[in-house]
């Protein structure tokens, strides 16, 4: 199938951070997407992307349901909810509970939908499993009981063991890697069922174990240079995406390479 348009939803995940263009803009795995996706639609393909980074659900609903139904899109990618559960008193069921309506109003448009199982960023962020772990659980199984009643593309990131690798994530162990991106793509061309760059889904060799002391070294460093500035900034109710609109707000053709 030959999709005409892709519109895609979310937060960092989708806008492509920290898989950057040289202009500082950001590329990532929906840009992928679409670039390949367009060599099968021809010239009049159209590709939005309205995501942001930091953005939580009810602010992804909220800004950008509306401007995707508007655009008609035959193709919506959704992924919400990462930025929610790193807050602890988030309830991740009444996530799952704000997804379903949105993922049912976007199919009774007739458009197809991509949806995610996210890959477990836990495992490289000290306490993790202990602190989120539990709760991205919940979302998870919630996106995959969604997609499979409403006929979605699930994309299960978390069964890709692959993403347990360092290399496909980027220094602040939150976002993926240039490499991370890549192999997201290639899962979703596969599953959309269209054709994708075998190099897109070869994984870096795994580092070598670093040593405990070498690595609560670095466990230190991430914590003061990445996740302290997270802490101040949510002390503040502030977000990095405060100032960032969408960088493609709206279907336009998109180059191919």
């Amino acid at each position: 199938m030959a999709w005409r348009s892709f519109v895609a939803m979310g937060d960092s995940f989708t806008e492509g951070m920290c898989d950057g263009y040289p202009d500082g803009t950001y590329r990532g795995w929906a840009d992928l997407v679409a670039t390949r996706l367009a060599v099968d639609s021809g010239p009049d393909f159209g590709y939005a992307n309205l995501a942001i980074r930091g953005r939580l659900l009810d602010q992804v609903i909220a800004e950008q349901l509306e401007p995707t139904l508007e655009m008609k899109p035959d193709l919506v990618s959704f992924a919400a909810g990462g930025n929610d559960i790193l807050r602890p008193r988030v309830d991740p069921h009444l996530l799952v509970d704000r997804i379903e309506p949105v993922i049912a109003r976007i199919r009774a448009t007739g458009a197809d939908v991509i949806m995610f199982r996210f890959a477990d960023v836990a495992v490289h962020i000290p306490g993790g499993q202990r602190m989120i772990g539990g709760r991205a659980a919940v979302l998870n199984d919630g996106f995959r009981d969604i997609a499979q009643r409403h006929g979605a593309f699930l994309i299960d990131l978390f069964a890709d063991h692959a993403f347990l690798n360092r290399s496909l994530w980027s220094d602040d162990r939150l976002h993926l890697s240039e490499s991370g991106h890549r192999r997201v793509a290639g899962h979703v061309l596969n599953a959309l069922g269209v054709g994708v760059e075998e190099d897109w889904m070869l994984v870096p060799p795994t580092p070598q174990p670093t040593p405990w002391r070498l690595a609560r070294s670095a466990d230190l460093r991430w914590a003061r240079v990445h996740l302290a500035p997270w802490v101040g900034r949510h002390l503040r109710g502030q977000s990095m995406g405060d100032l960032v609109t969408p960088k493609r707000p709206v279907l336009a053709p998109i180059d191919v390479l």
